[in-house]
């Protein structure tokens, strides 16, 4: 199991840096439509709805990596007080009642969405009409990612439960 988890950890890490760049694109963009906008009076009509799209898989792809590294806001002033053991079970008991349900129910219906949305074609109602189903589909790989890295996690921390006295 604790291959499967540094298999996880080891893909998120790389996939996590690697999608990191996916800001350039995006600060293109919004410098792009700053300059068409208020240098030339000559809004795009794609920029806003690209930034959005961008942001999203950008935003998605950085949940598995920022999971690994405890980035995401939490507040651990009970966990912070407690023994090792004790910090493990915690970890352990919430990871599988509220992490794994909660997380693997979103990216069940985020994939849901993706495969709806590549059945139907799907484009933007806006004027650009973009097709959806790519970026939809990029979210659904990122929020798999994301629960994946939560197993891998769970695995560790059940590990490390085992090794304390």
């Amino acid at each position: 199991m604790d291959k499967i988890a540094g298999a996880i950890d080891a893909f998120n890490e790389k996939f996590g840096f690697y999608s990191s760049y996916l800001i350039l694109p995006l600060i293109v963009v919004v410098v792009w439509e700053v300059l068409m906008r208020y240098g030339f009076n000559t809004p795009t009509s794609w920029a806003f709805e690209l930034t959005v799209f961008l942001y999203g898989v950008h935003f998605s792809f950085a949940l598995a990596y920022a999971h690994k590294h405890n980035t995401h806001v939490a507040i651990d002033v009970l966990e912070a007080r407690l023994p090792a053991r004790p910090r493990l079970i915690l970890r352990i008991v919430t990871n599988a009642v509220l992490f794994i349900p909660s997380i693997g129910m979103l990216t069940y219906h985020v994939c849901v969405m993706a495969v709806n949305s590549w059945q139907q074609w799907e484009h933007a109602s806006s004027s650009w009409a973009p097709a959806i189903y790519p970026f939809k589909s990029l979210m659904a790989i990122g929020f798999i990612l994301f629960f994946l890295q939560g197993l891998a996690k769970l695995i560790r921390d059940i590990s490390a439960l085992k090794e304390t006295p």
